[in-house]
């Protein structure tokens, strides 16, 4: 997108973007998402992302986000354990290794780095 632009994070329609079977620990989780936004390098992407309840494992790029809905415990390997909820935002650093447990589905707001 060239434009500035508004969207309605609560009521856009996502995406199936199917987890790694590697990637679950527990549970059925199940990802989908939205890019609304990249840079023409590829190096940031803006966009909105969701998954239901489980247990997963991530390695980490570089991201701000903000949670919309749901909740989750994200346990960073090595660092601390985040309880993130409606309203708070987190910073994840490039490498950290993550295991979400996912409470409510949790929707967010994103900005990633590569």
């Amino acid at each position: 997108m060239t434009h500035s632009f508004l969207l309605r994070i609560p009521d856009a329609e996502l995406e199936p973007e199917p987890l790694a079977p590697e990637q679950i620990v527990s549970g059925t989780p199940e990802v989908t998402g939205k890019v609304v936004w990249e840079s023409e390098d590829g190096r940031q992407v803006r966009g909105i992302w969701q998954i239901t309840p489980g247990v997963v494992t991530d390695t980490e790029a570089d991201e701000l986000f903000v949670v919309i809905s749901g909740s989750a415990t994200i346990e960073v390997e090595g660092g601390p354990t985040l309880t993130v909820g409606p309203g708070d935002m987190a910073v994840l650093r490039e490498g950290d290794r993550t295991t979400w447990t996912v409470h409510e589905t949790l929707r967010k707001a994103y900005a990633i780095n590569l």
